[in-house]
């Protein structure tokens, strides 16, 4: 049966049913196959969302695109105006880790907001670098405070990325927003995994919360060797002659050759 692309009333009517599935897709071919496999939420960036294909390849995914480096240092203003070019490029939502100011004034403008507690990547200096927020009850007081401060400003849903499930799951039942757990257990709204992550195509570090169901790097790697082995022929053929053939040149009749070359002649 086919589907439709939920909106925020549709998320926010799911929370505590179903839990929902979010991948952070950064290719068309990645948002075809979310599409195609049911996945409902997208994280995506900028550029892809404002792919005028993206809509063919992911036409009912919820859309939340999210450049968080993208953001930082900018004013509420540039926030604001990018957030526009995206909704105005069918984005959903989007999502924005800046201040709570500027959250507000992208409720006040209508714009759906997905917000970032526990763990935030670019503002981990301040949390003790890459690692669990919540572990203890101060902490976890803290997480939860930033849920409630979200809730405030208006955003309708926030990633919650690597707090202790437990915790996770108290704060979930309490909160009006669509909480994603990024490594934050089962007792949220959504799960939330890197493409990357899922089909193994990260050669770094793999996180702890991150499930690998398939080895694509291998395949990558092949076709890689398959590249370099092609090219590797083409230079070849080049240098011994072998490219290009008489089947890859355009032709000319004998005739009119003839009389090119005695136009040549006549020139200068």
């Amino acid at each position: 049966m086919a589907r439709n692309r939920p909106t925020v009333a549709d998320l926010r009517a799911l929370k505590g049913k179903r839990q929902l599935s979010k991948l952070r897709v950064t290719t068309l071919e990645e948002a075809e196959a979310a599409e195609r496999a049911g996945i409902d939420l997208l994280s995506l960036t900028y550029a892809l969302m404002l792919d005028p294909r993206f809509r063919d390849a992911a036409p009912t995914c919820f859309a939340v695109p999210g450049d968080e480096y993208g953001m930082m240092g900018a004013t509420s203003s540039e926030i604001l105006r990018t957030a526009v070019k995206l909704r105005a490029a069918s984005a959903d939502a989007v999502y924005c880790s800046a201040s709570l100011k500027t959250i507000r004034r992208l409720r006040d403008e209508h714009i759906p907001v997905c917000g970032h507690v526990g763990l935030i990547p670019t503002h981990s200096t301040w949390t003790g670098g890459f690692r669990a927020v919540g572990k203890t009850a101060e902490t976890a007081a803290l997480v939860w405070k930033q849920v409630k401060d979200l809730e405030d400003a208006g955003a309708f849903a926030a990633e919650i990325e690597v707090v202790p499930a437990e915790v996770a799951a108290a704060i979930s039942k309490r909160t009006s927003l669509v909480l994603i757990s990024m490594g934050a257990g089962a007792g949220c709204d959504a799960q939330y995994l890197f493409a990357e992550d899922v089909l193994g195509l990260n050669r770094g570090h793999t996180p702890r919360h991150a499930k690998v169901y398939r080895n694509l790097a291998v395949e990558y790697d092949r076709i890689q060797q398959e590249r370099i082995a092609a090219f590797r022929e083409y230079a070849g053929d080049i240098a011994s002659g072998a490219y290009p053939a008489t089947s890859h040149m355009v032709g000319i009749d004998a005739g009119e050759l003839r009389r090119f070359e005695e136009f040549l002649s006549g020139q200068a």
